[in-house]
């Protein structure tokens, strides 16, 4: 399995695990609302659209939006029930190759 692909899945899991448990604590640690409405105000903000999606064990989606040139990105978690959390957001986002384009040999 490539780096990437170890990467992207430890991100998974942490993110899997980590987001329930923020919001149980419902300290407010972890913003949530529509996912329409959260996604519109990243992309008018910062410039933010998806760049990557995968289904979490739990049924949950994984999502990772950056803007174009790369300057932040921020990992937002939508549960079953529809509610959508942001659970990190940063700066310096760099693109990596996809598995597909790994050529080792």
């Amino acid at each position: 399995m490539s780096r990437f692909a170890l990467s992207a899945v430890a991100l998974g899991v942490l993110i899997a695990t980590a987001a329930p448990a923020a919001l149980a604590q419902g300290d407010g640690s972890a913003p949530c609302g529509k996912r329409e409405e959260l996604l519109s105000h990243l992309s008018q903000k910062y410039s933010e659209r998806p760049v990557a999606m995968g289904l979490a064990t739990n049924g949950s989606l994984v999502e990772v939006l950056s803007s174009k040139a790369g300057g932040s990105f921020t990992i937002v978690y939508t549960m079953p029930n529809g509610v959508t959390c942001l659970m990190a957001a940063g700066s310096n986002w760099e693109f990596t190759k996809t598995p597909a384009e790994d050529t080792e040999t």
